[in-house]
């Protein structure tokens, strides 16, 4: 791959192309970073804050395509990157400081890890965390003897996150005996015992990734037949509304920003696999962390201020609301907060 630069007032502009571009090109890619000046340089001296040589970011992908859109051929990779004075803050997971740019930030050298066998599975279930319980890692010793071998540390994993209570419900919707009695409902029974008492304009829950109610009836305003060129007709039609509550709680508090945008982006996606398909309309966000306790609040006890294991409270709402509206935004759907 070869890497040029380009550079505005305040980035540089690292493209990454499958062969040396012509001077046609380098006057689109002038135009499409707003001006900026051409470096015919092997590298820039540093140090540079950018994305991880090993992500390619969305905003690169986008602007790949649209150099391919306008006729620039064999552009792999396009990223930001800025001048770093040792004072830019930046997440390590998914940026990284480089003293130099030079025609290997995007060459990846790693190479694949040795498979792991793991000799005891209890013992590796505690160290890794991976709460199987004693009936899973019985099951997983019988499948190890079964088929002859050890067990890999990406089967194991493979596993507990598949079987796990996020994924199979089995203590939400397992058997519950208390005091020797087997109890008729679990707890997801009694969830939906709520919706089969009293259904109302219930029309589908529980079945798949999101749930649907009767909708008014609408009218439409479209050809009459899709299938060709046709006169606009007003079409009166009976529709369901999808509804979808996504938790996104543990990657928002790690990463407030892209935690809450995926999260807004999970719902969508659920939304838009039901059924036959849906429209989006519009999504709500709820934030609950904490007091911020950013100034005295008679409802704030007075506790004496702690390192926060990942996000403050503070950080979490800016950054979780900033990321859920982006990515409705970048979407397409507003957002009602």
């Amino acid at each position: 791959m070869k890497v040029i630069f380009f550079t505005s007032t305040d980035k540089i502009y690292a493209v990454g192309m499958a062969n040396f571009p012509e001077d046609q090109d380098i006057e689109k890619f002038q135009w499409l970073f707003s001006g900026a000046l051409y470096l015919q340089k092997e590298k820039i001296s540093g140090p540079f804050v950018g994305p991880r040589k090993e992500m390619i970011t969305p905003w690169s992908t986008n602007a790949v395509e649209i150099t391919l859109n306008m006729g620039i051929p064999g552009v792999l990779r396009i990223e930001e990157f800025i001048p770093d004075n040792h004072q830019v803050s930046f997440d390590p997971m998914l940026n990284a400081r480089y003293p130099v740019l030079d025609q290997s930030i995007y060459t990846i050298e790693k190479k694949p890890e040795p498979i792991l066998e793991i000799n005891n599975i209890a013992q590796y279930n505690e160290k890794e965390g991976l709460a199987l319980s004693e009936e899973e890692i019985t099951y997983l010793n019988s499948v190890s003897r079964e088929i002859g071998r050890k067990l890999t540390d990406s089967e194991v994993f493979g596993f507990s996150q598949v079987n796990s209570e996020h994924c199979r419900h089995k203590i939400f919707n397992g058997t519950f005996i208390l005091d020797g009695e087997e109890k008729a409902l679990s707890l997801f029974d009694m969830i939906r015992k709520t919706s089969k008492t009293n259904p109302n304009f219930l029309v589908s829950a529980y079945k798949d990734n999101v749930a649907f109610i009767q909708g008014p009836v609408v009218e439409q305003f479209a050809p009459e037949y899709q299938e060709k060129a046709d006169f606009f007709r007003i079409k009166a039609y009976e529709n369901v509304i999808s509804l979808k509550a996504e938790t996104h709680n543990f990657p928002t508090t790690v990463e407030p920003f892209n935690g809450a945008a995926t999260g807004s982006g999970g719902e969508i996606r659920d939304r838009l696999g039901g059924g036959k398909g849906s429209l989006p309309i519009a999504g709500t966000a709820v934030y609950m962390t904490s007091y911020p306790r950013l100034s005295p609040r008679p409802w704030e006890e007075n506790i004496t201020p702690r390192q926060w294991l990942y996000q403050s409270p503070e950080a979490i709402l800016i950054k979780a609301s900033n990321g859920a509206s982006d990515f409705g935004n970048k979407f397409g759907q507003p957002l009602i907060c």
